[in-house]
């Protein structure tokens, strides 16, 4: 498959890379380990090299499954994983609550401190079996903790050799500002915001800014959790503990309408590269500018192959814009009904006002 370089860094990522949160079980209504194991193997088979991951992903079982998948495959595969979000330590900032896979509830905490960084990056490398991250981003800022203080904490574990290559996500421009003026001569790797047709907020922003300062962006939820594949549909029930159930995008009506011009507007396009609705979305979404690597969640070997499948397809102009004038026709009529978008995208617009 063929990759880009992360920015500035000395890393090189696929046009699609394996989003690894599903495969934790925490927020997805659960996860097979033995078929999680068959989708990451069957993704490094098919060039998805870059797999992303983080510790509350599962609180530690995505990392845990991952280092299961990579035995005997390390060298074919880039780690990138995260640090920032505690939910065995009640130090810093509590960040929200959470029911685990068995209903337990669990408390998270953002805390940045140095001493934490330390700990989840050497538990991380424990849960993954390996000797070293390819890519560490903090998860989310700690306005508890000064990003100096925290970029420092890192630059000390990439000297010593347990990463190679520094990022953040969920940040806004000042606070990359700011990493990037404690990074001295290193570069910030990257970037990971969320971005779809359907949450677009990044653009004026965040795709700008690493185009500016050449940092690599890996946008994530580029299938709205799984809203934008077409399979969502409104009359599909999702079980219980599905916390998709909260966000106002997955109410019965909105599926349907969302549904309604993935079906008018994306379906023929789709036909025309003898591509899924899924593909066409995932690769508009990969030729924005600005991004480098979309980080598409997969819970199968047959998901796998389809998003592997998917950065082979190359949307002509006039179907990027066609496809783009749609949804930002679909999201002025939501905004005329006075719906707000809430769920994460709308936690990560309090955050970065902060």
């Amino acid at each position: 498959m063929h990759t880009k370089a992360l920015g500035t860094s000395s890393l090189q990522v696929p046009r699609i890379s394996f989003g690894a949160w599903a495969i934790g079980g925490w927020y997805w209504g659960g996860a097979d380990d033995a078929t999680s194991i068959e989708a990451l193997t069957a993704g490094l088979d098919e060039g998805l090299s870059a797999i992303d991951t983080a510790p509350v992903y599962g609180f530690g079982h995505s990392e845990k499954i991952i280092g299961q998948a990579l035995r005997g495959r390390r060298d074919e595969a880039l780690v990138m994983t995260k640090a920032g979000l505690r939910w065995d330590d009640e130090e810093g900032e509590f960040f929200f609550k959470t029911a685990d896979v068995d209903g337990k509830v669990r408390s998270i905490y953002r805390n940045l401190r140095p001493a934490s960084l330390r700990h989840e990056v050497e538990a991380s490398l424990r849960r993954l079996n390996i000797e070293h991250i390819d890519l560490l981003q903090i998860h989310w800022p700690d306005p508890s903790t000064p990003i100096a203080e925290s970029i420092g904490a890192l630059f000390d574990m990439r000297s010593q050799g347990l990463l190679r290559e520094i990022g953040v996500s969920n940040f806004s421009t000042e606070q990359m500002d700011a990493a990037r003026e404690a990074l001295g001569g290193v570069p910030l790797a990257s970037c990971q915001p969320k971005y779809n047709l359907l949450q677009r907020e990044s653009e004026t922003e965040i795709l700008a800014y690493g185009i500016e300062h050449e940092i690599g962006t890996l946008v994530y939820s580029p299938l709205e959790q799984g809203l934008l594949s077409g399979k969502v549909t409104g009359a599909r029930k999702l079980p219980a503990d599905d916390q998709r159930n909260k966000h106002p995008n997955f109410q019965s009506a909105r599926r349907s309408r969302i549904n309604q011009v993935l079906s008018q507007e994306v379906q023929p396009i789709a036909e025309a590269h003898g591509a899924s609705v899924a593909q066409t979305v995932l690769a508009w979404t990969a030729l924005q500018a600005g991004v480098t690597s979309v980080l598409s969640g997969i819970r199968s070997k047959e998901q796998a192959r389809e998003n592997a499948a998917a950065a082979r397809v190359e949307l002509k102009q006039a179907e990027l814009i066609s496809i783009d004038q749609a949804f930002r026709a679909l999201l002025a009529e939501f905004a005329a009904k006075g719906g707000k978008q809430r769920g994460l995208g709308g936690l990560l617009r309090r955050m970065l006002k902060r």
